[in-house]
């Protein structure tokens, strides 16, 4: 038993499991231009790990076969898969809301300048990582460099018309720069929409904060600076029942570069796949056994129930 499933039989919650896939979650490769000390699934350019068209064919018939209308898009840097817009427009085709995870800084690279024309011609909303509105925070995450590449990034979504059009959603993403839980998501939000406004005259839909997950790069760096365990604690500490009914996990599928298939995003960087008892690849698939699936937990699931809670899409209270 880890620490997770502990503190929930403890707070008689009893066991987790999935209750329906209300999002299919597809991560189509680990290849990134860029190498953020934060990246759970550890992502870079020197990856090589990429989905192929067949894997997305098939991800395209399940989601057809079981009328899932909502599509979460991320890598890695997922502009860099050669099938990304045809992907896109085929789930679109579906009816589908299609979500995509971009860096902004990926605008910037040698033939990828016409992506924001591409979203918004497809109607694709966007999640874009922004761990800050300071420069020396968000190089220190992302590198040198990347600060003026992704206002540069906003920028040119501002001008598709990206966070201004109420049909164009622009979600900016903000995570800790240290191991301590996210501050308040709305205080957080006013704070980027002044300083954006005022210094850079952008605009932006919404703003999401994320608990950094003690895994990947982000664990590495809390074993150097000697803080896993006051970071576990932390997470411990703060957990919160009322986060359990809306965790991703119960209401997501996640589905790995390869087809495999996962319970969120976090047990992907970590190889952990979906229950035994439940086949675990999109080519093997039994959507009836996934939707009443045990979940597979782990210490990290901690970090989804600290506080207000975690996911990808923001605090879940």
């Amino acid at each position: 038993m880890n620490a997770f499933e502990r503190i929930l039989e403890e707070s008689s919650v009893g066991e987790l499991r999935a209750t329906d896939i209300e999002t299919m979650q597809v991560n189509v490769g680990l290849r990134c231009n860029q190498q953020c000390v934060h990246c759970h699934v550890e992502a870079s350019p020197d990856r090589t790990e990429m989905m192929t068209w067949e894997t997305m064919e098939r991800i395209i018939t399940i989601a057809r076969k079981i009328g899932c209308r909502n599509f979460d898009i991320t890598g890695g840097s997922p502009e860099l898969n050669p099938n990304l817009v045809p992907f896109i427009k085929a789930l679109r085709d579906l009816g589908g809301r299609v979500m995509v995870r971009t860096n902004l800084t990926i605008f910037q690279e040698p033939g990828m300048d016409h992506f924001p024309e591409i979203y918004r011609q497809n109607g694709v909303e966007l999640i874009a990582s922004l761990p800050c509105y300071l420069e020396e925070k968000v190089c220190a995450q992302r590198g040198k460099g990347t600060y003026e590449k992704s206002i540069e990034g906003l920028r040119l979504l501002n001008q598709q018309g990206y966070g201004i059009d109420p049909e164009l959603l622009l979600s900016l993403v903000f995570n800790p720069d240290g191991p301590f839980l996210p501050p308040d998501q709305f205080a957080v939000e006013h704070d980027f929409r002044t300083q954006l406004k005022e210094r850079f005259g952008i605009s932006f839909t919404n703003l999401l904060t994320i608990t950094n997950m003690p895994i990947g790069r982000f664990l590495e760096d809390l074993r150097e600076n000697d803080q896993v365990a006051p970071y576990f604690s932390i997470l411990r500490d703060s957990f919160n029942p009322c986060t359990i009914d809306n965790l991703m996990c119960r209401h997501h599928i996640n589905i790995g570069w390869d087809g495999t298939l996962y319970d969120c995003d976090f047990n992907m960087a970590l190889g952990l796949p979906v229950a035994p008892t439940t086949p675990s690849s999109i080519h093997t698939i039994d959507v009836k056994s996934l939707l009443l699936r045990k979940i597979v937990t782990g210490d990290h699931c901690l970090g989804c129930t600290a506080g207000r809670g975690s996911s990808c899409g923001g605090v879940l209270i």
